[in-house]
């Protein structure tokens, strides 16, 4: 029976899934602010979600032998770990440690501006005027978070920090996009997270420091075990809304998903009003929303409007680890 798409269920899926990671923001941060470092957790999040994955992926059809690969492989895989899941998390981390959420992902959401810009100048296809239009509204929308006008209160560090996380988050939408035409989503996502983690330790054995995780055993200021909310990290702020994602791109188009998920920001904003104290005035709310149109006119440019309205076909290997038969899952536990 040919599967057929419920938009209904993937907007359902987008919307959980950014609801998820707004509230991993919150979360990581009050972690960072417990005294473990944005490397520590950067890499413990990898080291974590790569278990999980690894254990999800042997539990379904066909096992492990999804993370069989060939030397072909090899670059894209760590091209694609090292940039979205270490140095993207890392710099983020970085962020939301020296500004507000909400401000740290409204830097970050501008990644899908970069790859409407990759697609017309790197790959030179064509793209509709309202390009130009949300790329002056995304620098505008950039300007009033920041408040040019005044002193620039924002941090420097963290700025950068949001910038570069969303360079490297559209080099990670554009080695996806060829990641999962060979691979399933699991060992693809299962991999990078491997590659990231190893990365990770990497670095801290050539920087001279083993990773110190020691603080995870306290609590945060309000008395929340540590340990609760790297349990949240891994398994509700990462490898769910990751699945999430993945399983609603059979019932809406990859354009769609990009442009419902940027209810993130506005909903870390207001997780982190309500437990952070976190609050945007009026004119970072007005560039925030500036920002929001603008990434959403640049990412509409790039695509037919066809592809707004048709369901992007899966491999047969894709859909069987996006979203496998249910009755097939059962069995395999």
């Amino acid at each position: 029976m040919p599967f057929r798409p419920r938009p209904a269920l993937g907007i359902a899926m987008v919307t959980l899934a950014s609801l998820l990671f707004a509230v991993n923001g919150t979360v990581s941060k009050l972690i960072l602010r417990a005294g473990v470092s944005a490397p520590d957790l950067t890499t413990l999040r990898a080291l974590g979600a790569c278990a999980g994955l690894l254990a999800l992926g042997a539990a379904l059809r066909p096992g492990l032998r999804r993370f069989a690969l060939t030397a072909r492989q090899l670059p894209l895989l760590i091209a694609y770990g090292i940039t979205g899941f270490l140095a993207v998390p890392m710099l983020y981390f970085v962020a939301i440690a020296r500004m507000p959420v909400g401000v740290a992902l409204l830097f970050e959401y501008t990644a899908p501006l970069f790859v409407a810009l990759w697609a017309r100048f790197g790959q030179r296809r064509p793209v509709r005027p309202r390009l130009w239009a949300g790329l002056a509204l995304c620098l505008l929308g950039l300007a009033c978070v920041a408040e040019v006008w005044g002193d620039l209160s924002l941090d420097g560090v963290g700025v950068l920090a949001g910038l570069g996380a969303a360079v490297l988050l559209a080099a990670y939408f554009i080695l996806g996009a060829k990641g999962v035409a060979s691979r399933d989503t699991v060992s693809l996502t299962g991999w990078a997270f491997g590659v990231s983690a190893v990365a990770g330790l990497l670095f801290r054995a050539f920087s001279g420091s083993a990773p110190d995780w020691s603080a995870l055993g306290g609590h945060t200021d309000g008395g929340t075990p540590l340990w609760l909310l790297c349990a949240y990290l891994l398994i509700l702020g990462t490898i769910v809304p990751y699945l999430l994602i993945a399983g609603s791109l059979r019932n809406l188009p990859a354009t769609s998903v990009g442009i419902l998920g940027m209810i993130e920001p506005v909903l870390a904003a207001a997780v982190a009003w309500l437990t952070l104290g976190e609050l945007l005035n009026p004119a970072q709310l007005a560039g925030g929303a500036l920002l929001l149109i603008g990434v959403a006119l640049a990412e509409t440019a790039r695509v037919p409007v066809a592809a707004l309205i048709e369901p992007v076909p899966l491999g047969q290997n894709e859909a069987r680890a996006v979203a496998p038969d249910p009755v097939r899952v059962h069995s395999t536990r």
